[in-house]
């Protein structure tokens, strides 16, 4: 899946273009001679000349922490800028793209999960003679209007009733209780992993003054269905804060929330904890709008011997990837990860264990000796990458690849933060954000064949290390932080754009 330009000479290109950085790896093959400089950073015989300079956007983005960034040649290789190329900083959600073309490499884009209802003894007048086990292998995208479509074909095959148990299967992945440990308990995009997810392993909470106190729900719903579940609860506390307190009851998530920060109604989603217990009452509740009688669900440590009553396939890799990197879906990056280093037969018990083995994947594609993942997603901010790094698997990959092919365009924009209507070119990226951390990583394309490959990073790591934990929501100053961040990586596109002529 991965081919195209050799790592030596995008190597050499980082070398020689990217003065006063430290590298780690000599220049292993010459390249030809970069334009003359014209300001600080360099540019291509006859660019605009106008161009801004990059100290002045730095500084008028007034970031603090550090930035740093490389501009390519898409197909050669060739290093066009650079500044602090190889300094590393958490990549955020651009680990999504590494996470992607890993999956690509292992697994092919025509990859699908399956889901299946699973009998272990005959169907006999509508009753199954045995036990019932849903077996799932992952599937991120899954979600209630999925499952109900499966409830469907159940009873279209006869089943009414189950005779012994209603098992779930979750081990075809490790559980993960968390994405991040670290990140505040009611995110719901921090939800658990395991081998059955269901709509991302949130559930939506809704809440609506009456009278004096409050009226709330708690669903797994989706486009058509609302299903009420009971393995997560929530109370409405009078109280000004925490917002939010959560504990676990028997596998049930048992949520308080402040009176205080409600107002008059609403609605967020929360993470689910216990996925195999989730999926298990929604099947629960699902069947018995069907005419189906299941028991309480289990949780099941294997898959049982047994009769295929039903099986769902999911969209494919290609499609999961592209909804993934469209909305930055965290559990789905952790789960085409997962599913990767399974296949590739490397440890995947732990996410840790995991993203281990995409960053020795990265190292042997091109020679990343300093890029260190501990997750898929990029939500940790223990993560480690360089700009050059990024830049070398883009060019890897190669603009027009698969990679390309599936990231979302970037709307170009002024000076002055207005959106360009025709700019003559077109940026497909992805982006990454966490607390004063920011990344941008990607393609630029115009006119005819050329292509640039681009990576840029910015962090105020002292400056997040000092948000408290209550605070990780919504830090002060965090959000003007990262729509200066988002100027700055416009400005240095367009920048490039007039120099270099994609």
């Amino acid at each position: 899946m991965l081919g195209g330009i050799s790592r030596r000479v995008f190597l050499g290109g980082v070398v020689s273009a990217v003065a006063g950085v430290a590298v780690g790896e000599a220049p292993l093959k010459s390249l030809r001679p970069l334009p003359r400089p014209v300001g600080p950073a360099g540019a291509a015989p006859g660019a605009v000349a106008k161009a801004p300079e990059i100290d002045a956007l730095i500084a008028q983005a007034q970031l603090g922490g550090r930035v740093g960034f490389v501009v390519a040649d898409g197909r050669t290789g060739e290093v066009l800028e650079g500044r602090a190329a190889n300094m590393k900083l958490p990549p955020a959600s651009v680990t999504k793209a590494v996470t992607a073309l890993y999956a690509f490499d292992t697994l092919g884009p025509a990859f699908r999960y399956e889901t299946q209802f699973v009998a272990t003894g005959p169907v006999v007048e509508g009753t199954v003679q045995g036990d019932l086990m849903l077996v799932g292998s992952g599937d991120p995208m899954f979600d209630t209007d999925a499952l109900s479509a499966m409830v469907a074909r159940l009873k279209a095959a006869g089943v009414k009733a189950v005779s012994g148990r209603f098992l779930v299967f979750a081990g075809a992945l490790p559980y993960i209780r968390a994405i991040d440990p670290r990140q505040p308990e009611e995110v719901g995009y921090n939800p658990a992993i395991s081998g059955t997810n269901l709509n991302f392993n949130r559930v939506h909470f809704q809440w609506q003054r009456v009278g004096s106190g409050w009226d709330v729900s708690m669903d797994a719903r989706s486009e058509t269905l609302k299903p009420a579940v009971t393995v997560a609860k929530t109370a409405v506390v009078n109280r000004q804060e925490p917002t939010y307190t959560y504990t676990a009851e028997e596998g049930v998530d048992e949520w308080t929330v402040a009176a205080a920060a409600l107002g008059n109604g609403g609605s967020r989603w929360l993470p689910v904890r216990r996925p195999d217990l989730y999926v298990g009452e929604v099947t629960q509740v699902i069947a018995r709008a069907h005419g189906i009688s299941l028991p309480a669900p289990h949780s099941a440590d294997a898959v049982a011997a047994g009769t295929v009553l039903v099986q769902h396939e999911s969209a494919s890799l290609s499609a999961i990837v592209r909804e993934m990197l469209l909305h930055s879906t965290n559990l789905a990056a952790e789960v085409i990860g997962l599913t990767a280093t399974a296949k590739r037969g490397r440890p995947s018990g732990s996410l840790e264990a995991s993203a281990a083995a995409m960053t020795e994947w990265m190292h042997e594609r091109i020679g990343a000796r300093g890029a260190l993942f501990v997750d898929h997603s990029g939500l940790s901010d223990l993560s480690r990458v360089s700009a050059a790094d990024l830049v070398k698997l883009l060019v890897t990959a190669q603009p027009g690849g698969a990679l390309h092919a599936h990231m979302k365009e970037i709307v170009p924009v002024d000076e002055r933060g207005e959106a360009v209507a025709n700019p003559g070119f077109r940026v497909n990226a992805k982006t990454g954000t966490l607390n004063f951390v920011s990344s941008l990583a990607g393609f630029v394309t115009g006119p005819g064949d050329k292509a640039l490959a681009f990576a840029i990073l910015s962090g105020d790591t002292s400056r997040r290390a000092e948000i408290e934990p209550e605070d990780m929501e919504r830090p002060d100053g965090a959000r003007a932080w990262a729509k200066r961040s988002r100027w700055l990586q416009q400005q240095l596109i367009n920048r490039w754009t007039a120099l270099y002529r994609a």
